[in-house]
């Protein structure tokens, strides 16, 4: 089964379009590495979201996670994180394995 990686991101309301186009902008790495599956960023609709943005990505395999974290890519793909300074005031990284899995009926 998949492997899901999602950072829970913290971002002032002021910030958020911020967020939204530097993610917008992004380098495009994390879809070009094996074992990658699917990227969804995840913007805050109610209190409960309490101003978390959450970056959703899903991989073939913890492996394949672990992969990316530690490749020249990872790196190049979070640069402008880098040298413009985080939007975010905090983020917590959640990993889970996919238990069960089920698509929309076609």
């Amino acid at each position: 089964m998949s492997y899901v990686v999602i950072n829970a991101i913290t971002v002032p309301g002021e910030r958020s379009e911020e967020l939204e186009r530097r993610f917008s902008q992004r380098a495009g790495e994390v879809g070009r590495q094996e074992g990658f599956e699917r990227f969804e960023l995840l913007r805050p609709d109610n209190d409960a979201a309490a101003g978390r943005y959450l970056v959703y990505t899903r991989w073939a395999s913890k492996e394949a996670f672990e992969a990316w974290m530690s490749s020249s890519a990872f790196g190049r793909g979070h640069r402008s994180e880098s040298s413009e300074g985080p939007v975010g005031t905090g983020s917590e990284v959640w990993a889970y394995e996919v238990a069960q899995d089920e698509d929309a009926a076609l």
